[in-house]
Parts: structure tokens; sequence; C-alpha cells
């Protein structure tokens, strides 16, 4: 019996759960961004 599926999900994961949890703050991020800009009455700095 090989651990090679084992490496690899656990090469998946530590890649992946990061990946997914980076996207989802730039995503959040965009859209403050985008809130913010329509109630900042200074504009763009």
């Amino acid at each position: 019996m090989t651990h090679l599926p084992y490496i690899a999900a656990s090469y998946v994961l530590a890649i992946g759960v990061p990946l997914f949890f980076a996207i989802g703050t730039t995503l959040r991020l965009r859209a403050a961004k985008q809130r913010l800009a329509l109630i900042d009455p200074r504009g763009k700095r």
C-alpha cells in the first residue's frame, strides 16, 4: 500500500484552503472598497 494519495491530498489541502480564503478575502475587499467609494465624501486618496 502506498501513501501517495494521502500525501497528495495533504498538499492539495495545504495549497487549496489558503487560496480559497485569499480569493474570498479579495472579493470582499473589492466590494467593501466599492461601498466605501459611494459614501466617502472625500473621494479617492
